[in-house]
């Protein structure tokens, strides 16, 4: 599990734990089901109306991606790119084939075989970058879709905090305690539930797909920097200075955005 947000499990249901621990007299008082199923089917329905049925599916893959420690072997795409730059400066394209042969980047492989294939430059950047633009945009459709759940999510929860309101108008003539008490709950439990799955789950969610994102993003862009330089056949010397120098200023924006609240084929990721 990725560490960042295993973290994050533990930090808010200890953080509940003792809220309830010494603020609840019966901290099963907050285990509302009809109140939770209001929110979550209304947020789904609202999601299923809004989104294609192949896009919503992808909803608890998406999760699980967040939930992955995921990797990206930039130093290997690197050195991969490097050392097949030394073969092709060196001409000898049996051995560049080879050693594409066992490239597992997708992105990086398509570059090199572009090059290989003496593509013009331009043709080559113009491919990559549209593949970049094209991940980018499918990436950020994924996030997008939970920042509109996180959306609905607090919307359903007024909608059950009106139903429980309507039906305690309706309770208050009989004096029904007991009922006037169960829609009293499940008016303020809806909310309750919509504000925190909005803040504690789909906004997180959201996020951290952003952020994800814009880390492969980068990445692709190094690759791209580097097929390019391969096709001007300039040095692997210059090449592994160029793409570190590269990496090291991307690194300091993402820290540097990082810092505030806003914020390719899938490359660089595998296994």
């Amino acid at each position: 599990m990725n560490p960042s947000t295993l973290i994050g499990i533990v930090a808010s249901v200890l953080l509940f734990a003792v809220i309830l621990f010494f603020t609840a007299e019966n901290p099963a008082l907050f285990v509302d089901l009809p109140s939770l199923a209001v929110v979550l089917v209304g947020t789904l329905a609202a999601t299923f109306i809004s989104y294609p049925l192949s896009e919503v599916v992808r909803i608890f893959g998406l999760i699980g991606t967040v939930l992955r420690n995921e990797r990206l072997y930039t130093q290997q795409d690197m050195d991969e790119l490097i050392n097949i730059s030394r073969l092709w400066m060196m001409g000898d394209i049996r051995a560049v084939e080879e050693a594409l042969e066992k490239v597992a980047n997708p992105f990086l492989k398509t570059g090199v075989q572009l090059v290989i294939d003496r593509a013009p430059q331009e043709d080559i950047e113009d491919l990559l970058q549209w593949r970049i633009s094209r991940l980018r945009a499918r990436e950020h459709a994924e996030a997008q879709l939970f920042r509109l759940m996180a959306s609905f999510a607090p919307a359903f929860g007024m909608v059950g905090t009106l139903i429980g309101l309507v039906n305690l108008m309706f309770l208050l003539g009989d004096g029904d305690i007991t009922s006037i008490g169960q829609q009293m709950a499940l008016a303020l439990m809806t909310t309750f539930y919509g504000v925190l799955l909005s803040n504690l789950l789909f906004k997180p969610v959201a996020v951290k797909l952003e952020r994800r994102t814009e880390q492969r993003v980068v990445l692709m862009n190094m690759i791209m920097q580097g097929v390019s330089m391969m096709s001007q056949r300039r040095g692997p010397a210059l090449m592994r200075e160029t793409l570190n120098s590269f990496m090291a200023q991307y690194q300091d924006e993402i820290n540097d955005r990082g810092g505030r609240d806003d914020d390719a084929d899938p490359a660089p990721e595998r296994g």
